[in-house]
């Protein structure tokens, strides 16, 4: 007898996620907002705007517009809607809701305005412990899962032995899982990765070629490997963990989401790039590039932290200070070893 696992969320993540689990035999509680989709999924079996090649078994699927409803159906909740949009989600939730619950954040971002990762938000707000918080990350593209092409994902918790317990859940033939401690730091990292992912796009808006991406890249690496050093340090000593910063969560995601055309922050950042503002960018991806939000969250958090990251400084001042993308990349070009 499979798992209760309830998503909330019904993108195209959203969606690649249940299809790995109903694949696996699991019992899926799944929250989508729009009563149209529902209605869709029920009678045409699959997600009419995300994924749409990606046909589902409804008898492993009960999905409702009702978050609490889900909730309470589940004893895995993963949260893959947004970062911008979590509080609201989960705004009609009572503060005990998720007591007893595994909660897992398919998230690759911060709450914006408050700049907190998912898991302190999740505590202030539910007095979620630590314990019972979980992370998914990369590199695994929804387009990928989709097509059941070999992909591979980290399951992050405190404890070990937890985060194998759920990792097993998504493990199939087209889906390797790895484990481990780092909750804090995969999810910076996958942070990161967007906002960096959004530099590469605009790089390759403003012609620049594979060589120089292949540099900035590198430099990234070490941007966001410098990053994580430095928060951790300011962290209380029994929160350390030791890292294997080449490993897929970290480096292998960061690649993929400079280098893919699936990822929509690198097409956003292409966009910007090639001379679309802001606003047009949004409009046209018609989808939400954490990168955009992160890059803002990032620059406020690294007001405290104090780590040197000139490339994330530079997406962000192009992003939200009108900085022009040729100017901060020739400033870029001087800083890169």
């Amino acid at each position: 007898m499979g798992k209760k696992i309830g998503i909330i969320g019904s993108g195209s993540w959203a969606t690649a996620l249940a299809k790995i689990l109903t694949d696996n035999e699991h019992h899926v509680a799944w929250w989508v907002r729009n009563e149209d989709t529902i209605r869709h999924l029920q009678l045409r079996h699959h997600n009419k705007h995300y994924l749409t090649s990606v046909y589902f078994n409804t008898q492993l699927l009960t999905v409702s517009n009702v978050v609490a409803d889900v909730i309470e159906a589940s004893e895995y909740i993963i949260l893959a809607v947004p970062s911008a949009f979590l509080r609201d989600v989960l705004a009609p939730l009572s503060n005990d809701a998720l007591q007893g619950k595994k909660v897992v954040s398919a998230i690759k971002g911060l709450i914006p305005g408050d700049n907190m990762l998912i898991n302190d938000f999740l505590a202030e707000t539910f007095d979620l412990p630590l314990e019972q918080y979980f992370t998914i990350t990369g590199p695994c593209h929804a387009e990928e899962v989709a097509a059941e092409k070999l992909s591979y994902l980290t399951f992050s918790g405190v404890n070990l032995a937890d985060a194998q317990s759920l990792a097993d859940l998504f493990t199939n033939s087209y889906l390797q899982t790895i484990v481990n401690r780092d909750v804090l730091g995969v999810q910076f990292a996958a942070v990161l990765k967007n906002i960096y992912a959004m530099g590469g796009g605009i790089a390759h808006g403003l012609e620049y070629g594979d060589n120089f991406l292949s540099v900035y890249v590198g430099n990234c690496f070490r941007e966001m490997q410098v990053f994580l050093e430095t928060y951790e340090r300011q962290q209380p000593e029994e929160s350390a963990t030791q890292h294997n910063y080449n490993a897929s969560a970290y480096l292998g995601d960061l690649l993929v989401t400079c280098y893919s055309l699936h990822s929509r922050n690198r097409t956003f950042g292409n966009m910007i790039g090639k001379g679309y503002s802001v606003k047009a960018a949004q409009l046209e991806l018609n989808m939400i590039a954490e990168g955009y939000y992160a890059s803002r969250c990032i620059f406020e958090i690294n007001k405290q932290t104090g780590a040197h990251m000139p490339i994330a400084q530079a997406v962000y001042a192009i992003l939200w200070e009108g900085l022009h993308p040729e100017e901060a990349f020739l400033a870029l070009e001087k800083e890169f070893i």
